[in-house]
């Protein structure tokens, strides 16, 4: 959701009762539109009401204002509104119903303001122009054009930027920390999704964006990034972010249109254009290397690389972005080696190469050219690579793909092969694996296609083996909710105890039916209360499908809440399992963080429903099946089974009801 807030007269004046106009109209329109937030009259806490009048006319993504009559503390927030922010302020006004000649003049629109649209409303109906209003208020949501005259007749002006005043709450930045440190990254997706409503909402998704990032969690980042997009298109760190995630998962359309983005932003360092540059150049690079990775023998794969479009586009998207900054050596370096490889590769092809210009001697003086070419990149990433080598030695820091870019520059340019192993050695004695398979993926391609063979095999060999690892097939995922057993107290039974062997077949049949899907591994998730909980453990135990136990509190508090009152029998059963699994746990205590207090609608109870289900969209969001023991009754609230299916459903997931009214029979 999006932060609004409300500029607008007070009480009845001048025959409007503006609290009416509020309750009526643009309430149940920001509804519509996918919008929190309010008026000054909402700011209880102490302090000045100005201080946070100021700020949200700064922060808020959208400011609705209502001109209806000549109100000095309306226009004063409407001038500073429009003066610090350049888009996504709306007006509104009342039509006046009196005949045009008695119209006093004071209700015509100020000067100031008559070029400007409105939406028109009738005062004594609000309510019939909710619909209109919250379309219009979506459309401004998505404008990027600006809608403050101060910005239409001062172009070079720039708008103020909300995140300088704006702060993170630090108890939400330590969960993020949390959740990346545990590589926790349906948690990550859990707060990307709370942080809705919030002013500091694009802060926060920020925050949690790059965590997804460094988590590889490319689905999840994607999502998140999107989001901080969507508030603003030209957004140069959300289309870098973007850039790169799409890359990785295989979109190359969506990632050279987010760098095109990113690009149009005239306020961009050289550094960040170098940058940007070098992400299109890897595009075409995974173009070129997917135009010949299935082809068989050397010959075919060589004549097929030397001959793609997209061998001669890397080198010249590298080469602009290594133009954009000389010290960027990653763009330099990827230039050289993409010059590297027709040139490499001509000499193998020579006839392939020929073929591709009308003349020999237009195909040697191109080949000349590139090996000039060649040997400029090597001099100048040299330096560009040293100057940062300089720059952490200084600095009392390191870096290892400094380091590796410096092997990597040997491999190309050195023609002793174990100077080659020994640079490589040196680079990854204390890197990750990520890096060493990084490595190693692009000494591959080279020995693949053939090229620079003695320096191949010496920085394979300087590298060491790499133990092999299997590719993993995600699992099918199995989420369970479900009623708790009844207590000999409650007045409308839905799972009377004596009815636990039906409810236990309902389970198993539904289990056993998603097993016979498929072959894959399957994960069951389930919180762990005396019930319905309980027994999906138990069913998958028997039936060999590992399950994890989601517990809202710590065990002893979970027990009293969720387990005890069903009576000792299942409290061993609880035991029993939780012996047997490494339980997670959700929060300390039944209170929310203190940055998710404020959220209307919302405890520790339905947070624990989206924390299970966000986990489980992670391990498996394309096979993700709820299994709900429900009855089917409605208005349970927030935290209850109709919610749990209703986010499941939203979000993809097959759903499968077990009726539990079947168990009143």
């Amino acid at each position: 959701m999006f932060n609004s807030f409300i500029v607008r007269p007070f009480g009845t004046k001048e025959g409007i009762d503006f609290d009416r106009i509020e309750t009526e109209l643009i309430r149940p329109a920001m509804e519509q539109a996918g919008l929190t937030g309010g008026t000054t009259g909402q700011f209880i806490q102490q302090g000045n009401i100005r201080t946070d009048m100021f700020e949200q006319l700064l922060i808020a993504d959208l400011v609705i204002a209502d001109i209806s009559i000549h109100n000095a503390n309306v226009f004063y927030e409407l001038g500073i509104r429009h003066a610090l922010r350049d888009k996504r302020t709306f007006l509104i006004k009342a039509r006046d119903s009196k005949p045009p000649e008695t119209q006093a003049a004071e209700t015509d629109v100020p000067f100031d303001l008559k070029t400007d649209r409105y939406l028109s409303y009738d005062s004594r109906d609000p309510g019939g122009a909710v619909d209109i209003l919250a379309a219009a208020l979506r459309l401004t949501l998505d404008a990027q054009n600006p809608d403050s005259p101060v910005y239409h007749l001062l172009p070079g002006l720039k708008p103020a930027d909300p995140t300088k005043v704006l702060v993170v709450p630090f108890d939400f930045r330590e969960e993020v920390e949390r959740a990346e440190a545990g590589n926790s990254c349906g948690n990550l997706q859990l707060l990307a999704s709370e942080v809705d409503g919030f002013a500091w909402r694009i802060a926060g998704l920020r925050l949690i964006g790059n965590a997804q990032f460094r988590c590889k969690d490319w689905q999840g980042a994607k999502v998140t990034w999107l989001g901080v997009r969507d508030y603003d298109e030209s957004d140069v760190e959300a289309n870098t972010f973007l850039a790169t995630i799409f890359q990785r998962l295989g979109d190359l359309v969506s990632s050279d249109q987010a760098v095109e983005r990113a690009l149009h932003n005239q306020e961009l360092s050289p550094a960040q254009r170098a940058e940007i540059r070098a992400l299109m150049g890897r595009n075409a690079k995974n173009q070129w290397e997917q135009s010949w990775a299935k082809l068989n023998g050397t010959e075919a794969t060589q004549q097929a690389a030397l001959t793609s479009p997209y061998l001669e586009r890397s080198l010249d998207l590298y080469r602009a972005g290594f133009a954009e900054d000389r010290n960027h050596f990653y763009s330099g370096l990827n230039a050289l080696a993409m010059t590297t490889m027709p040139v490499e590769l001509a000499q193998c092809q020579m006839n392939i190469w020929q073929d591709n210009f009308d003349s020999e001697e237009d195909a040697n003086q191109k080949l000349t050219k590139l090996k000039e070419l060649r040997s400029d990149f090597t001099a100048a990433v040299k330096l560009a690579i040293e100057s940062k080598q300089i720059a952490l030695e200084r600095s009392g820091k390191s870096d290892v793909w400094t380091e590796i870019s410096t092997a990597d520059l040997t491999c190309l340019t050195s023609a002793r092969p174990n100077r080659v192993a020994q640079a490589y050695k040196k680079a990854l004695a204390n890197a990750s694996q990520q890096a060493r398979d990084a490595v190693r993926r692009q000494l591959l391609l080279y020995q693949r296609l053939g090229i620079l063979n003695e320096n191949i095999r010496a920085g394979l060999e300087g590298i060491g083996p790499v133990a092999a690892q299997a590719q993993e097939v995600p699992p099918r995922v199995i989420l369970f909710t479900g009623h708790r057993i009844d207590t000999p107290d409650r007045a409308s039974p839905r799972f009377p105890a004596a009815k636990e062997s039906v409810a236990r077949e309902m389970i198993r049949d539904a289990v056993v039916k998603e097993i016979a899907k498929g072959s894959e591994r399957f994960i069951g998730i389930a919180g762990a209360a005396s019930g319905g909980d309980i027994i999906f453990h138990e069913i998958c135990e028997e039936l060999n499908i590992p399950s994890q136990m989601y517990l809202v509190l710590p065990t002893n508090e979970y027990i009293k809440a969720s387990v005890a009152d069903g009576g000792p029998e299942w409290v061993d059963r609880f035991n029993r399992l939780f012996d047997k699994h490494e339980a997670k746990i959700l929060s300390e205590s039944e209170r929310l963080p203190r940055w998710l207090r404020a959220k209307p609608v919302y405890d520790i109870w339905q947070r624990s429903n989206l924390w299970m289900l966000h986990n489980a969209l992670f391990l498996s969001r394309d096979h993700l099946t709820l299994i709900a023991l429900w009855n089917g009754a409605t208005g349970d609230g927030p935290g209850g089974t109709e919610d749990m299916v209703n986010r499941a459903k939203m979000r993809g997931a097959t759903f499968v009801h077990l009726d539990a009214r079947k168990l009143l029979d």
